[in-house]
């Protein structure tokens, strides 16, 4: 987390990398400060992302398959939740930084897309790539005249303002989408097909996190270090 003399500048993504680098047992004390440093002003609002327990553990890589190919070929539900919940899987991205995701992060690269996590940015993969051009034309909450320049990719009902990531979190969920469990999924995959410097640089992610993960997953990648090409 940010010093006592950078606190101010603290964003988003320094609570999320901190979350995921600390015991759950931190977490109590952390999030009753987050709420106080929102109250007094002395930074902007942040959410804890929630924590790995027993009870929300990684869905099995077989499952995690089938919902994302539920949700791609699922035409019925809301577009919004659709690429949310199709972001979240495939990349492992938390909610509150979904939320943080604007149309410039969504590149077109010839007959490609891109999703600028990292660097550099991931491709988008078919059909999912189709539903993320398909959804940028079809945002919602941009019809009040102060919310139509937005570029959000989620826009919030809120002039300027991103959708708040536990509304996200409800529509996903409402996808029959577990959203802890889910990105813990595809997190573990991620860092058993590939080594975690570079799943940490591509979605994202801090480096000694990925490598936890990765011994936690048993991956077969101990000995990479960045720069090897040798694996």
């Amino acid at each position: 987390m940010a010093q006592a003399g950078m606190f101010a500048d603290c964003t988003q993504a320094d609570v999320d990398a901190w979350s995921v680098e600390h015991a759950n047992s931190n977490r109590i004390n952390v999030r009753a400060f987050l709420h106080w440093s929102a109250r007094t002003r002395l930074t902007r609002r942040f959410e804890l992302p929630a924590a790995l327990s027993p009870g929300n553990a990684p869905m099995p890589d077989r499952q995690c398959t089938a919902l994302l190919g539920q949700v791609l070929a699922d035409h019925t539900t809301p577009l919004r939740s659709r690429v949310a919940a199709v972001i979240l899987l495939l990349y492992a991205q938390p909610l509150s930084r979904i939320t943080q995701f604007t149309i410039d992060d969504v590149v077109r690269d010839g007959d490609g897309v891109l999703l600028r996590l990292g660097d550099p940015p991931s491709p988008a993969p078919e059909p999912g790539a189709t539903l993320l051009l398909e959804y940028l034309g079809q945002r919602t909450n941009m019809a009040t005249a102060t919310n139509r320049e937005s570029r959000w990719l989620f826009p919030g009902r809120r002039a300027g303002q991103p959708l708040r990531s536990d509304t996200l979190s409800a529509l996903v969920h409402a996808l029959g989408v577990p959203a802890t469990a889910g990105r813990a999924a595809a997190i573990r995959q991620h860092v058993l097909d590939l080594p975690a410097p570079i799943i940490a640089t591509a979605l994202g992610y801090h480096q000694v996190t990925t490598a936890r993960l990765a011994t936690e997953a048993g991956t077969t990648w101990p000995n990479y270090a960045p720069g090897d090409r040798s694996k």
